[in-house]
């Protein structure tokens, strides 16, 4: 080993021997199957900081997997079908300010070469090559053999039979949906073709239509049952509104609406005509009627009215709503002769339609009144709607004044009443977004009522009870995750599957149509078994849907798949028996942001094609990652490159960083500060290992151990189960705090114990022990402690729990040591004492005696008070201890009880003998505290001139110091 850790040179060494070896490269064999994959990474950039947590962890999953003795497949591909890409290659081609600034300052690349990515292809090839690159760099054990892009032509072969058999399933129909659709664009969009809003959903309101001399004012709602206690609706005098014809199956309305909102609808399933602009101010103090009551109401004005938001006009239930009713409140006392309104708006009475758990008469007024609300600008206004809504919803009953929808619960009217008002003519359905959406390509998104536009069927009853039944068949990590991806599948309605614009494969069925960019990345997973084979010269025509229904479903018969294709016989035999060996997905790793959208469409077209054992087996999730704080943006930054990252701090030291940084769903944070702390860590290790490489120790672990020795075997055993028990659960926080944080330690306190003879053997469990987490460094120590070349620690056999090496009492004696060395160390710190000398006591055998029976009590699920003083005092040699008995009683018996298993487990079976176990340390803790020590037992003390033996407890030594 050479004598300072040099990252690059230790990486580029270790990368370029593994792939001249090809160790992850699998083929079939007789030994247990791991296939993982996790998604392929989309390429209208380079890797983040992002990618580089989702695809280590996949890494390390791997990497474990295989030293476990599991065959493992861990391939890689490219995504690029949709618009990002295309609008990408339009915003270099125009030389867009902000693209150009980025893609060369962040991105790094050279503006020599940005300059000519001015078409997908371009880009395509570019970043695929650069994204190779940079997953080799951090050392993913990645088999490339399998490697391809979405718009392969191979790959739309495959994706057409796919769609073709989604079609001839029924699961893909033709009709008029809402979809997220960009006006600019001219297409529907997805989560990866959206700026902004990639949460956003499709939220159906009700219009309700108010009437005023012959002209509708609709107001959108997700509480149409609160009609019945409108007193008012709200205006903004500021804003333009529109005068438009609205027709629709062969209905023809005068409605007045915002700008914003006229611009809407004209993507609805409506005719709209313009016919003129109108003046808010002239929709102010107008009386309007209740479609449903037939009461005239007031229009009143309110600047907080978003013209974006549904009609750009409210309707006002001041007894339920918060904001309405101190928006009323605050116009008590306005003068509102402008508008002319003379009326003394305090003469509105509130109306009261729901009965709800906890409120009186009005609700809104309660919780303003409770929360101490001032007025609509404070922020306590939203926490006082929450709790209306919430309890209205969950317990609400809707009152004798709402006809015949009294008694009916809250939580089930919105679909009745929708329904009545839209046969009765007074409610339409209006869609909207639960939040802005922006696509990729800055414009603002709508919802659009597309005609003729094809769709998955994903609201199909029958195709999501087979995904219920696989989500609850397959292990999901973590599980509370499993509660959201059921919900997710409860609210999944029909999603576009076609586009006019971008990259990607013709529709078969209807070639005008590009299948859009989720739509065909859900059962990728499968061709990478068989893109291993069609790379080596099979030809696109060659790849029929007689030759994918063999290999993939066992359909027809290897024969008639030769005719068809053309291939021989034991070729396609060859590509069906990987298939089967491999498939299904043993493990789909992913960012938590797919969990709406790419998981749960993965897991539809899986359970649609498949039989079920080849459905998934497990998917586990972990959260996003921040950069100093920020969120990362490919087109606007701030970001950090998988690359840069590498090149700035080495392979391993940023895998260790972003794997212990959070844990699961939690998000991480990628701060420089931290990154340079792992850094120290790693180049620690480096250094401890040559230390232990250098002094010329060998294996001691059969020879005669010391008590300090079992210790440290026992300690090694402990992080090992714990590192195992991590990695089952894909927490590598939690095992990279067993296999390096907490080992260092204990070897460092091994070694200042003097301890030697067992270094080489913690060493070589250690550096197994690390290498899925970096395997770069530990390559270089498991080559320098003596294994032959081509010997990789990469494929060597994970530790595993080894019960033989667990020592209670060892690992008790030294837990003894170190909390008595702790307790005079903090004794010195607080009396600032330079002590001549040091005189330890320790539990006087009752103590000892009492604190076993608490045990024993404890295992027999017999532990209380009375009873343990009871036994105590009917032993002779207790009661002339009678009087601290019970204080001592009262002390154990809580800790005894809140012992965890493990720890109950250990002193359960604790056979130590203190006293002997302090003397024969007398020399260490003499050396570290820098004075002569006595030890006594607290039943004999020969020097205690300040009675302080009274205070020994068992594994808490009494101290005096003088």
């Amino acid at each position: 080993m050479e004598q300072d850790y040099d990252a690059h040179r230790i990486e580029n060494k270790w990368q370029s021997r593994w792939n001249e070896s090809r160790i992850f490269e699998p083929e079939p064999d007789k030994r247990e199957k791991f296939f993982i994959t996790i998604p392929y990474p989309y390429l209208n950039g380079n890797l983040h900081a992002g990618h580089t947590r989702t695809f280590t962890i996949g890494d390390v999953i791997a990497r474990h997997k295989r030293m476990l003795g599991y065959n493992v497949l861990y391939p890689m591909g490219f995504h690029v079908t949709g618009t990002p890409i295309v609008g990408l290659a339009e915003l270099i081609e125009n030389k867009d300010p902000q693209t150009m600034d980025v893609y060369s300052r962040l991105h790094r690349i050279p503006e020599d070469i940005l300059g000519t990515l001015t078409t997908p292809e371009r880009i395509v090839d570019y970043f695929s090559v650069e994204a190779e690159k940079a997953m080799r760099s951090i050392g993913y054990s990645i088999d490339w053999r399998r490697k391809f892009t979405t718009t392969d032509d191979t790959y739309k072969k495959f994706i057409e039979w796919q769609f073709n058999l989604l079609h001839d399933k029924g699961l893909i129909v033709k009709g008029a949906h809402p979809v997220k659709w960009c006006p600019n664009d001219n297409n529907p969009v997805e989560d990866h073709d959206i700026l902004h809003g990639e949460e956003a959903t499709i939220v159906d309101y009700t219009l309700i239509k108010f009437t005023h001399d012959g002209m509708v004012l609709p107001c959108a709602t997700l509480r149409p049952e609160t009609i019945f206690g409108v007193t008012n609706l709200w205006v903004n005098p500021e804003i333009e509104h529109a005068k438009i014809k609205v027709s629709k199956e062969g209905r023809e309305e005068i409605w007045i609406v915002s700008q914003e909102a006229y611009g809407k609808l004209t993507y609805t399933d409506r005719t709209v005509e313009f016919i003129e602009n109108v003046a808010g101010k002239e929709l102010v103090g107008i009386k309007v009627k209740n479609p449903l009551s037939g009461n005239d109401i007031i229009t009143l004005p309110a600047s907080f009215v978003k013209p974006g938001n549904g009609s750009g006009i409210v309707m006002s239930v001041p007894a339920h709503a918060p904001y309405d009713y101190l928006a009323l409140k605050d116009l008590y006392d306005r003068d509102l002769s402008e508008y002319g309104i003379t009326e003394d708006l305090q003469s509105i009475e509130l109306i009261s339609l729901i009965e709800a758990k906890d409120f009186g008469e009005y609700p809104a007024v309660e919780a303003v009144e409770q929360l101490g609300v001032k007025d609509q600008n404070d922020p306590k206004a939203e926490e006082a709607t929450k709790i209306v809504y919430r309890r209205e919803f969950h317990s609400g009953i809707l009152k004798g004044n709402t006809g015949k929808y009294a008694g009916v619960a809250v939580s089930k009217i919105k679909d009745i009443l929708t329904r009545d008002l839209l046969d009765e003519g007074i409610g339409e359905v209006f869609y909207e977004f639960s939040e802005p959406v922006v696509c990729r390509c800055g414009t603002p998104c709508v919802v659009n009522m597309v005609k003729g536009q094809w769709f998955l069927n994903y609201s199909n009853p029958e195709w999501k009870d087979k995904v219920y039944k696989c989500i609850e068949n397959m292990n999901i990590i973590p599980e509370e995750i499993r509660v959201e991806f059921n919900n997710k599948v409860d609210w999944l309605k029909d999603k576009a599957c076609a586009r006019k614009k971008g990259l990607g494969t013709r529709l078969p069925f209807d070639t005008n149509w590009l299948i859009e960019s989720l739509g065909d990345s859900t059962i990728y997973m499968s061709y990478y078994i068989t893109n291993k084979f069609f790379t080596q010269g099979i030809k696109t025509e060659q790849l029929t849907p007689s030759l994918f229904d063999y290999v993939l479903l066992g359909k027809g018969s290897v024969q008639q798949a030769a005719i068809d294709t053309g291939l021989a016989e034991t070729l396609i035999a060859n590509i069906k028996s990987d298939f089967d060996y491999w498939y299904p997905v043993d493990l789909r790793s992913s960012g938590k942001d797919l969990v709406p959208n790419h998981l749960l469409f993965f897991l539809f077209h899986h359970v649609a094609i498949f039989e079920e054992d080849k459905w998934p087996r497990a998917l586990a999730v972990n959260g996003f990652v921040s950069l100093e704080g920020q969120k990362m943006s490919k087109s606007k930054g701030p970001i950090l490159t998988l690359r840069e990252a590498v090149d700035t701090y080495g392979a391993d030291v940023s895998r260790m960083y972003i794997l212990s940084s959070a844990e699961q769903t939690q998000d991480a944070d990628w701060r420089n500060a931290g990154v340079e702390s792992a850094r120290k860590q790693v180049e620690r290790f480096y250094k401890l290992a040559k230390e232990i490489i250098d002094s010329g120790v060998t294996t001691g672990i059969e020879g005669e151990l010391k008590l300090i020795d079992r210790w440290m075997l026992s300690r090694l055993q402990q992080c090992v189960r714990e590192t195992n028990n991590d990695m089952t659960s894909i927490r590598t926080r939690g095992a990279l705090q067993n296999a390096f944080f907490l080992l260092y330690n204990d070897v460092k306190w091994y070694q200042r114990r003097g301890g030697s003879t067992v270094l080489y053997d913690v060493l070589d469990v250690w550096v197994r022990l690390m290498a899925p987490f970096t395997p770069h460094v530990c390559e270089e120590i498991w080559s320098a402690m003596g294994h032959e070349e081509g010997d990789f620690v990469s494929q060597a056999a994970y530790p595993i729990f080894c019960p033989r090496f667990i020592d209670n009492d060892a690992e008790l004696a030294e837990e003894l040591m170190c909390g008595t060395l702790a307790d005079i160390e903090e004794i010195i710190k607080v009396t600032k004492l330079t002590p001549k000398m040091a005189v330890l006591y320790t539990a006087p055998q009752w103590k000892v005696n009492a604190f076993k029976i608490a045990l024993e009590m404890k295992h027999n699920e017999d532990l209380n008070p009375g009873k343990l003083i009871k036994t105590l005092m009917a032993d002779p040699e207790n009661r002339k201890h009678g009087k601290e008995i019970p204080k001592y009683v009262q002390k154990i018996v809580p800790d005894v009880s809140s012992m965890k298993t493990e720890r109950f487990e250990m002193m359960l079976d604790m056979k130590l003998d203190e006293t002997t176990i302090l003397r024969e340390n007398i020399g260490c803790l003499s050396n570290e505290i820098g004075c002569p020590i006595q030890v006594y037992t607290a039943d004999e003390p020969e020097y205690d001139p300040e009675n302080k033996s009274r205070f020994a407890l068992p594994l808490r030594p009494a101290i005096y110091l003088e």
